[in-house]
């Protein structure tokens, strides 16, 4: 059988970067032991990653993978598995067909075409639905209603001003994908806060489901037997955040990565005049990472990423809230990496990360035992 050729182990020894300069693969820069960039058949921006000792390959866009150097030259030049063994060992150069190539090219940015205008597609779908949800919430203050039990009940008892994106949807329906069909798995009333892309115009929701019968508030939600997060985001989220507070001359940005933890610093006035922003989620907070050989956790921003959280100008100081109920080591490394983002986009900018203590989240800190 062809893939019993002794000739198989010679072209798995070939360097990884030998191949790729044979081939005609450029644009690729160093992320760790692997190179990132554009892909190389169907041209996907930062698309396509190679592992340089495994020879691992993946396209996120056009879907080309593999996991050794004949694979690699069968996707980028449209080869049999023995035409690109024979081309990679030279001893019988295959012929490559260039209309064939040209025709397998166009196709993969055809469908990266197709791929990304879906994408765009429903990614306004996602923000027009998250501006219906929005627009249809009632508006809360501090005088009660049920947010402000649910964060009494988290142990948040807070000062005016209320934060204005926080609202209530009284009846709302939990949503979910399952077995590729959309279904609702509870329905029930939820707090959602605005979350707020780097323009200011809304672009995601954020949605907690609560029940006030329980010890903290959060609705237990199950659907088949398996528990479901009580917390949802619609829309787009990415380089937003959830602009709780934000006071008048303001120079300072608290962040949390959820509207529970930075409201416990706000309620604590933990920086008096600082603005209090939820981050929504550690990946938005951080941005990508580059990687690095031997360090899972760089802590290194990959600045080509244009899509994570930047604070606005006005920022002078930001402190990130460090929880100690997640991953210690990923978690600050996440967190330091968005701080080293700020501070090489926002020149005079001075980060810092403030952890709320081993095992716990800064809220688990006011609330109440069960």
């Amino acid at each position: 059988m062809v893939r019993d050729d002794p000739r198989l182990m010679e072209a798995k020894g070939i360097p990884v970067a030998e191949v790729l300069d044979r081939i005609g693969v450029t644009g690729l820069r160093a992320a760790g032991a692997e190179r990132v960039g554009p892909c190389p058949l169907c041209g996907g921006r930062d698309r396509f990653g190679i592992h340089m000792r495994r020879a691992l390959f993946q396209c996120r866009k056009c879907g080309i993978k593999g996991g050794d150097q004949v694979a690699l030259v069968q996707a980028v030049l449209g080869l049999s598995f023995p035409d690109a063994l024979k081309w990679l060992c030279g001893d019988a150069p295959a012929h490559i067909d260039p209309e064939e190539l040209a025709r397998r090219r166009a196709r993969a940015r055809a469908e990266e075409k197709r791929r990304e205008e879906y994408e765009a597609k429903a990614r306004r779908h996602a923000i027009e639905d998250a501006g219906r949800i929005w627009r249809g919430a009632l508006r809360v203050g501090p005088d009660g209603g049920m947010v402000a039990q649910y964060l009494a009940l988290r142990g948040v008892v807070l000062p005016e001003p209320w934060p204005p994106v926080l609202r209530l949807v009284p009846s709302h329906a939990y949503v979910k994908r399952h077995g590729g069909a959309a279904i609702q798995m509870h329905l029930g009333p939820a707090m959602v806060a605005l979350v707020q892309l780097p323009d200011g115009n809304g672009g995601a929701v954020h949605q907690t489901w609560i029940d006030l019968s329980r010890a903290k508030g959060k609705a237990c939600i199950d659907h088949e037997g398996a528990a479901q997060p009580s917390k949802l985001v619609r829309g787009s989220k990415k380089g937003g955040a959830i602009r709780l507070i934000t006071p008048a001359g303001a120079d300072t940005l608290v962040m949390g990565e959820g509207i529970e933890t930075t409201l416990t610093a706000y309620a604590a006035r933990a920086v008096p005049g600082a603005a209090y922003w939820a981050g929504v989620d550690l990946g938005n907070m951080s941005g990508r990472m580059l990687r690095e050989a031997g360090n899972r956790y760089s802590g290194r921003p990959d600045m080509d990423d244009d899509r994570a959280f930047v604070p606005p100008p006005w920022v002078r100081r930001l402190i990130f809230i460090q929880d100690g109920d997640s991953h210690p080591a990923a978690t600050r490394a996440k967190l330091l990496s968005g701080c080293r983002r700020a501070m090489a986009l926002r020149p005079g900018l001075r980060a810092q990360i403030v952890h709320a203590g081993d095992g716990v989240d800064l809220n688990d800190l006011v609330t109440p035992d069960e």
